[in-house]
């Protein structure tokens, strides 16, 4: 039998065919756009989600028998507000993860409903890109908009209901709401009294590998499936990753490498940050983790390529870079601004320490240094937990750098695992699928059975002590700082 996996990013969804085995049939991926209509904002149409999903799906399954197709399932990436009127209809633009519009709800969640309480109904505090801001920036601005709400979805989830015709979510990408009490696995009656939101207007909690419905005969159909194809809840981003890198159980570590940034920490036991630099989220395994989330990760490079040096060829501009832990420049990776630890909107992309005699490559290492040691930060947290990490999987666009990954093995000093596959999130949705059809008795089964770490990348004991020092000068920057990012908004 063939699982379907829907990774639904930022600027694209990329589908993932697997075998029952766990061998990778096919992959594509298709683009939609991402609109800015306000500095710091950040949109996109649910609609576009759809349309490229459903015709990625039938390019996927050229060439090879559609009847196969047991189970789908989906990681998608987090706290996007979708938001459905009474005939199913979306009402305006999905507002997205890394929008920034929301600072004035999110000051008066933290400060005036107040971190304490928050944390206790929720296991968190807000954070600008959390929905809940998002929900009551709507009903401030928007009052004509909020009064039509019938449903409030996450992004993948808009996905599920198109298939299913159900209106549901998983306990990962709840969690990322400020809705969710992480703890106990539900809706949080008073938060939805704080954001003035009926639970009906929420979609069912599923476990990310449980059964919400099956493709809708007519789709089905159309896409050549056969009948009752089943379609599970799926997970948030970054829960379906650590699923697709085999981090799942107790004590395991995934550093993801994508749009944004992630260091992740799957445990069997609930636990809270009590500073709430990280997230306390509930996992796809049906347990818990912690996670440290950047806003600009990979997209910092991709930035710097792209539009500031105006070249594809990273592999290019990154063979220039000869002198690691030897940089003099450092640079500040906010250029929407930043969620873990620092939680502040307002901070900013930053250079700082160029001379005369600064290249072109130095900017480059800089930018990719600049990545690891914002990472690290979140690291640090943990660490101050108790938690012990001597080793990292490693996904995303930003891991098929050896360069990148090398770096990040001798800023954080550990030994950074390089699996098989490096479709994280796509692979986790399908292995999601695979368990809730009965492939796999188990999420960690299943990732037992098909994740296989194929290299590793230890760090350099000089290099280390290099970072190290290096590490100690780039977390007094944003100290410094801080006050003027608040002065030049």
């Amino acid at each position: 039998m063939y699982y379907i996996g829907i990774d639904l990013g930022t600027s694209a969804v990329k589908l993932l065919l697997m075998e029952g085995s766990g061998k990778i049939a096919n992959v594509v991926s298709k683009e939609y756009p991402l609109y800015f209509p306000h500095p710091g904002w950040s949109e996109q149409k649910p609609e576009d989600w759809y349309e490229q999903t459903i015709a990625g799906m039938g390019e996927l399954l050229e060439g090879f028998d559609a009847g196969q197709v047991a189970g789908i399932s989906f990681g998608g990436q987090m706290h996007g507000l979708v938001i459905l009127d009474a005939q199913d209809e979306v009402i305006r633009p999905a507002i997205l993860w890394n929008d920034g519009r929301t600072s004035v709800e999110n000051d008066y969640l933290n400060q005036v409903i107040g971190k304490e309480r928050l944390s206790s109904y929720t296991a968190n505090i807000s954070f600008t890109g959390f929905t809940a801001s998002k929900i009551l920036w709507v009903k401030k601005n928007e009052p004509e908009n909020f009064a039509r709400i019938a449903k409030i979805m996450l992004p993948k989830d808009y996905l599920a209901y198109k298939l299913t015709g159900v209106h549901c979510t998983d306990v990962s990408d709840a969690s990322g709401m400020l809705l969710f009490d992480v703890k106990n696995r539900c809706w949080s009656k008073e938060m939805c009294e704080i954001c003035s939101v009926r639970q009906e207007q929420l979609a069912k909690v599923f476990e990310s590998y449980e059964t919400v419905g099956t493709v809708l005969p007519q789709l089905a159909a159309k896409l050549g499936l056969g009948e009752g194809v089943k379609v599970a809840a799926g997970a948030g981003d970054n829960a379906a990753a650590a699923v697709g890198t085999g981090t799942v159980g107790e004590g395991m570590c995934n550093i993801s490498l994508g749009t944004s940034g992630t260091i992740f920490i799957s445990s069997k036991q609930f636990g809270v940050d009590k500073n709430n630099a990280l997230h306390a989220f509930a996992h796809a395994d049906g347990h818990y983790h912690l996670m440290g989330c950047m806003l600009c990760a990979a997209s910092c490079n991709k930035w710097w390529m792209d539009d500031i040096l105006g070249t594809q060829d990273y592999q290019k501009e990154q063979e220039a870079i000869t002198k690691l832990g030897d940089n003099h420049v450092y640079f500040l990776p906010y250029l929407m601004g930043e969620r873990s630890p620092h939680n502040d909107p307002d901070a900013r992309g930053t250079f700082i320490g160029m001379t005369m005699d600064t290249t072109r490559a130095d900017m480059t290492q800089a930018v990719l240094e600049g990545v690891a040691f914002a990472l690290r930060d979140s690291f640090e947290v943990a660490k101050s937990l108790g938690i012990r990490i001597e080793r990292t999987k490693i996904c995303g666009g930003g891991a098929k750098s050896l360069l990148w990954k090398k770096i990040i093995a001798n800023v954080m000093n550990i030994k950074v695992d390089v699996i098989e596959s490096e479709e994280g999130p796509g692979l986790g949705g399908a292995m999601l699928a695979a368990v809730a059809c009965g492939e796999y008795a188990s999420v960690e089964e299943a990732a037992q059975k098909i994740v296989r770490v194929v290299d590793t990348v230890e760090p350099e004991k000089e290099l280390a002590e290099k970072y190290e020092a290096r590490y100690q000068k780039f977390k007094q920057i944003y100290p410094a700082v801080r006050e003027l990012f608040t002065r030049i908004q």
